[in-house]
């Protein structure tokens, strides 16, 4: 077995109450009883390791350790033991091993989409549906698979041939997923942008690629509004130079026949064709290095990044992830609250490689009610549930205990992941959601869609504690001078490559930008751009962006950590810090938040905001001055934008700065520009009873024993 051997216990062991003032970190919250680590994938895979290749384990880490020395063995055993379907074999595992330019399983011959629908299972339900308007809905096996080959087919007649591109503007729904499975599986590169990106965020995004086909709703609806989207899409359209075809889905108003371009298709009409037999549609077969599709980071500076990756890399990957750490089983349904233009989407549209049903949902998640999410997972009977932290920060301002409510007898496991997860996060779902259960917290990147770090449902459950490093990823902590460190915050580095890793970015011909983008500080180490901490077990902390780094008096300190406390004051609805290095040596560190509606930011709630960073962290965590803002800058994703605020306040042009058509807000940055023109000394801005100290080194050093 690889279970933990760190305390012996043999039964689910959830602590019933934490402390009342909070929990502590690494608390023991859940341990998995002897029966659930027997049930593991891990553990069956574990055994096939054993009787397929004479290999024993002492606990997970020695397994992981494995994965990640070697490397040709690991991804080969995760080949064989999945069945990968290849109508050409690879010569080897890795032609090459280097980074960037790892060359996978040279040779080979697959197709991603065949993977999926090679489970189809006639009479079973391949997802389920709900959206603000739409109760939950099951779309059998030979709809959904029959719909893909028809698309497919239709695809080729348009003359899309492997290597072209066909983008989306689609919300999640069940269409879309179709619609990239029928474009992967023709050995076209699918790309796709959530509706409520404005126009600008949408062409910089696609417009890079050249597309040839465009499949477009006419709107989406959120919050219980409609927001029609046909001006916004002939902008769109009128900017794709080499654009064949659009295909357009009346989502909005079914009956509506009039298009945002001449010439435009329905979507029924492209259906409206024979039924094509599983038997004789033809998957193309393209080599596992072929481009599968284009993920778009967040772009807060220029461009987005178009991050291309490949059939093979993302079909390991998503094996791999979806049976070691988050123990999907066949039959099983998942929920995962995103939207279409979000790396957790790609995610929830390859559950089905895994056998497993996944449950989209369409809408606001706090609409009619902030517990709407939590009636999805009853009404499913999803077996595992994923949500940002942000989202259990609204359960805990509107007092909402689900377990008080639903019925989740079905949940198995969580996901908490797409910000840094605290101790009373973790803590929050055994308190208020269910006792046994995993809660597999998770943090990777869009860059390679997958998780670096996650869950291990052999291993026990410490608060604000990602488990473990995830198998085939030499995922490790660099300090200042590139070592390997434990127990100590640095760099988040991977060490040895990955299949699913960017095969390349779009239109960078030459790789600068792939190469600066990950290799610039380390050469031929992937460094991913946020803070890392391992500590003695393999338990694991992501911190927050290093780009992001508050460095006082030569100490690191990650804006997870502010955020974290500010989130136990109520009057707070969100915040952001940035610190400003000086001349001189100085530094100012401002912490701007914006509070509930009506509120006004006073003495005494900006001395209680600096009295909870420094009671629960230090000193140094104490902020210049407190500012009250109308708005958080974020990106469509919803990452704070601390480092184009920081620029902003340094003095550069805002144009420089930020790509406003990147933002969900593009407005909110306007105060912090005319926030920086009013300031012709950061050094004089501070208000030194609240601030952690313009060099105040002596204090500090008093305050927290450094």
């Amino acid at each position: 077995m690889v279970g933990s051997k760190s305390d012996g216990m043999t039964k689910s062991s959830p602590k019933a109450e934490s402390k009342a003032m909070g929990v502590q970190e690494g608390e023991l919250l859940w341990t998995p009883s002897a029966a659930q680590v027997e049930d593991a994938n891990l553990t069956r895979f574990a055994k096939w390791l054993r009787r397929e290749r004479a290999l024993e384990f002492d606990g997970y880490e020695a397994m992981w350790h494995w994965s990640i020395t070697e490397l040709e063995d690991f991804w080969q055993a995760i080949w064989d033991y999945f069945g990968i379907q290849a109508s050409a074999p690879h010569t080897c595992v890795l032609g090459k091993r280097t980074m960037p330019g790892a060359e996978w399983f040279p040779g080979a011959r697959l197709n991603y989409a065949q993977h999926v629908l090679r489970n189809e299972r006639p009479g079973a339900d391949a997802l389920l549906f709900t959206s603000e308007t739409t109760p939950l809905t099951g779309m059998p096996w030979e709809t959904f698979a029959g719909q893909v080959r028809i698309l497919a087919t239709r695809l080729r007649e348009f003359g899309v041939r492997p290597g072209d591109r066909v983008v989306a503007l689609m919300p999640n729904i069940p269409q879309t997923m179709i619609a990239m499975l029928a474009t992967t599986a023709i050995g076209a590169i699918w790309a796709c942008c959530s509706p409520d990106f404005g126009s600008r965020g949408v062409i910089d995004r696609i417009q890079q690629l050249s597309p040839k086909v465009l499949f477009c709703a006419d709107g989406y609806r959120y919050g219980g509004r409609a927001f029609d989207r046909k001006k916004e899409l002939a902008e769109i359209i009128a900017a794709l130079e080499g654009l064949e075809h659009v295909v357009l889905l009346p989502y909005l108003n079914p009956e509506d026949r009039a298009g945002p371009w001449d010439g435009a298709l329905l979507w029924s009409g492209l259906l409206e064709h024979a039924a094509i037999a599983k038997e004789t549609f033809e998957f193309e077969q393209v080599p596992f290095g072929h481009p599968l599709w284009v993920l778009f980071s967040s772009g807060t500076t220029g461009l987005p990044k178009a991050i291309v990756q490949s059939h093979g890399g993302i079909l390991l990957e998503q094996l791999k992830l979806q049976h070691f750490h988050m123990d999907y089983r066949a039959g099983q349904r998942a929920f995962f609250f995103t939207t279409s233009g979000w790396m957790m989407w790609n995610f929830l549209a390859s559950m089905p490689l895994s056998e497993v049903c996944p449950v989209m949902y369409d809408g606001n998640p706090a609409y009619p009610a902030p517990d709407v999410l939590w009636k999805v997972a009853q009404d499913s009977r999803a077996s595992f549930f994923g949500a940002s932290p942000a989202y259990v920060e609204v359960m805990v301002k509107a007092g909402i205990v689900p377990r008080e409510r639903f019925d989740l007898s079905h949940l198995r496991a969580v996901m908490p992941a797409g910000s840094p997860v605290s101790p009373e996060c973790t803590a929050w779902f055994y308190r208020n959601v269910k006792q046994d259960l995993l809660v597999a917290t998770g943090s990777g990147g869009t860059d390679c869609c997958t998780g670096f770090v996650g869950g291990v449902p052999t291993q026990p459950v410490y608060a604000g504690e990602i488990q473990g490093r995830s198998l085939g990823v030499a995922a490790h902590t660099f300090n200042e001078k590139g070592e390997s460190v434990i127990d100590e915050v640095g760099e988040l580095v991977l060490t040895e490559p990955m299949p699913s890793m960017p095969i390349y970015f779009w239109g960078d011909h030459d790789g600068s930008r792939y190469r600066d983008s990950y290799f610039d500080v380390y050469p031929g180490v992937w460094r991913h751009g946020d803070f890392f901490r391992i500590n003695g077990r393999g338990g694991c902390f992501v911190l927050g962006r290093s780009d992001a780094t508050l460095n006082r008096l030569g100490v690191r300190i990650g804006t997870a950590e502010i955020y974290r406390a500010l989130a136990q004051i109520e009057e707070i609805e969100d915040s952001l810090v940035v610190n400003l290095d000086l001349p001189g040596g100085k530094f100012f560190m401002p912490l701007f938040v914006k509070l509930m509606a009506g509120l006004e930011l006073d003495v005494e709630l900006e001395r209680r905001v600096c009295e909870q960073l420094r009671r629960e962290y230090t000193a140094r965590h104490v902020p210049d001055r407190v500012i009250q803002a109308p708005g958080i800058p974020m990106t469509l994703t919803r990452k704070k934008m601390e480092v184009p605020v920081r620029r902003i306040l340094m003095g550069t042009p805002l144009e420089q700065a930020a790509n406003r058509n990147t933002m969900a807000n593009p407005d909110a940055l306007n105060f912090f520009v005319d926030y920086a023109k009013t300031q012709k000394d950061y050094s004089l801005a501070a208000k030194p009873e609240f601030a952690g100290g313009q060099g105040e080194s002596q204090s500090l050093e008093k305050s927290d024993g450094r």
